[in-house]
C-alpha cells in the first residue's frame, strides 16, 4: 500500500478537533491534531501522538505538560489556524486553567502531566495523566475524509 492510500483509509474514522497547547517560559505554543483519545479511568490518562518532525514535540518535551482543548462546531478557523492553514498572524487570547493556556469556549479543556512519551514510527504518543479539567454543553467540530463536518 503506497502512503495515500492509507491516509485514505485512515480519513474515513470520522474525529472530532482538539487544539494541543503547552508554555515555554512565558511563549504560549499550539497545534490542532485529531489523534487525541482516552486511556484510562484510573488513573485518568489521556494520549495525543505528535509527529516527530513537530516543533510541538520538542516544546512537550521541554514543558513536560500539555493542554487539550476539544472544539465545538463554531472554532473551524481557530483549528485552520493551529493547523497551519491560516498563514497570517493573528493575536490568540488564551484562557488561563490550572496554569495551562487553553482556547476559551471549547466543549472541554484539561490540563495533563507528561505520564510517559513512546516513539511510534515517526510520531512520538504523549501519554498524559489529567490533572483538571472543564466540560460545558455545545455541539463538536468534527472531521472527516480531510474535511470538517458538523455532527449530527
Amino acid at each position: 500500500m503506497d502512503d495515500r492510500l492509507f491516509r485514505t483509509a485512515m480519513g474515513k474514522f470520522a474525529t472530532g478537533v482538539t487544539v494541543i497547547t503547552t508554555k515555554v517560559g512565558e511563549a504560549v505554543h499550539g497545534m490542532t491534531a485529531n489523534a487525541f483519545m482516552s486511556v484510562s479511568l484510573n488513573p485518568k490518562l489521556v494520549l495525543i501522538s505528535i509527529g516527530e518532525k513537530a516543533n510541538m514535540n520538542r516544546l512537550i518535551k521541554e514543558s513536560g505538560t500539555f493542554a487539550v482543548s476539544v472544539l465545538n462546531e463554531r472554532q473551524q478557523d481557530m483549528s485552520a489556524y493551529f493547523a497551519g492553514q491560516i498563514k497570517e498572524e493573528r493575536k490568540i487570547l488564551f484562557d488561563t486553567f490550572n496554569d495551562m493556556p487553553v482556547i476559551p469556549d471549547a466543549l472541554v479543556n484539561l490540563t495533563c502531566d507528561v505520564h510517559q512519551s513512546i516513539i511510534a514510527g515517526d510520531h512520538t504518543l504523549y501519554i498524559g495523566e489529567v490533572t483538571d479539567l472543564r466540560v460545558q454543553d455545545g455541539e463538536p467540530l468534527g472531521f472527516f475524509e480531510g474535511k470538517y463536518k458538523k455532527v449530527i
